[in-house]
């Protein structure tokens, strides 16, 4: 799919130009390493104005090794309230929690929960299954945990976007299949699912920001060495739906992951999953955090914050 600037949400496209050069830039190893290095230099450890933040290391089911999470909750709210899993996004190359500290604290705002969100092992770190297992362990602690830290143990929240939002899709189906934890709704937002990549979406998807080169490059290094691409690894994979729990996510109609997360949402449908779904027309990858200002961001995040209150409400009356 050819993105032309034309094509493009008019508000979005002040950004356009630099959003092709950073998806560009994701071509190269190199840059996901800076980027790597980078983004945890400069945000980790960073605090969440307004609400309370601290940060705790948790062992490894696996091999003992310390997960670095960031716990997030409310400065006045009366417990126990439910406790959400956020797993960041970044194409599972680079990206720390703090980076998405203002969606955190919307969630918050929106609805009083606690948030506990790891910063998962990255594939130049070491591949697929790291970071689903830092993530999968995160949710067996929490639950292990819950009532310690002010949580409901009823059930838990999974969310996260693009490469995030896969990790969320894959969390959520273990939970499910093994019964190791309740997950009373999933929030995979644009997520990052099929390895296989041959949508239309994804197939010549020039976009700003996330495109078919940079999409390639970071699958490529996540399932390194991988010879048996189960749906723990791309949850696109997935052939059955129907213990999976209620979503909610959406996506731009210009990216990658378009084709994908409609496919998924047409299997959870069909599997009588209950999903809220919106598809952002004139819109590119991550595009509510690239232009925040923007009257389409601006529902995009409505559309996120406001049935994520429905569902909180449902689902932990």
């Amino acid at each position: 799919m050819k993105v032309a600037r034309d094509m493009v949400d008019q508000d979005l496209r002040v950004r356009y130009a630099v959003g092709r050069m950073v998806a560009r830039f994701f071509h190269t190893r190199w840059f996901a390493l800076l980027m790597f290095g980078f983004t945890g230099a400069i945000l980790r450890g960073r605090n969440i104005r307004g609400l309370v933040c601290r940060e705790q290391h948790i062992p490894s089911r696996n091999d003992g090794s310390p997960i670095r999470v960031r716990l997030y909750r409310p400065t006045a709210a009366v417990g126990p309230l439910p406790v959400m899993l956020y797993l960041h996004g970044g194409g599972y190359i680079h990206g720390v929690p703090e980076q998405f500290g203002s969606l955190i604290k919307a969630f918050i705002e929106t609805e009083p929960c606690i948030i506990v969100a790891p910063d998962y092992r990255k594939a130049g770190e070491a591949p697929y299954p790291a970071a689903f297992n830092d993530c999968y362990d995160t949710l067996l602690w929490i639950r292990d945990n819950a009532a310690s830290i002010g949580g409901r143990t009823d059930g838990f929240i999974v969310a996260g976007p693009s490469a995030g939002g896969g990790l969320a899709a894959a969390v959520s189906l273990k939970a499910t299949d093994t019964g190791d934890a309740k997950i009373a709704f999933q929030m995979p937002l644009y997520p990052m699912i099929d390895d296989r990549q041959n949508s239309a979406s994804v197939v010549g998807n020039d976009a700003p920001i996330w495109d078919e080169g940079a999409n390639r490059l970071a699958w490529s290094r996540y399932l390194d060495g991988v010879m048996n691409v189960t749906p723990y690894a791309a949850a696109a994979r997935c052939t059955d739906y129907s213990k999976l729990p209620p979503t909610i996510t959406y996506v731009g109609s210009l990216e990658p992951f378009r084709d994908e997360t409609k496919i998924y949402v047409e299997n959870l449908r069909r599997a009588n999953i209950p999903v809220e779904f919106e598809v952002f027309d004139g819109a590119y990858h991550a595009f509510e955090v690239v232009v925040p200002d923007a009257p389409i961001s601006k529902r995009a995040n409505r559309f996120l914050t406001e049935n994520f209150q429905k569902f909180a409400r449902r689902y932990f009356p």
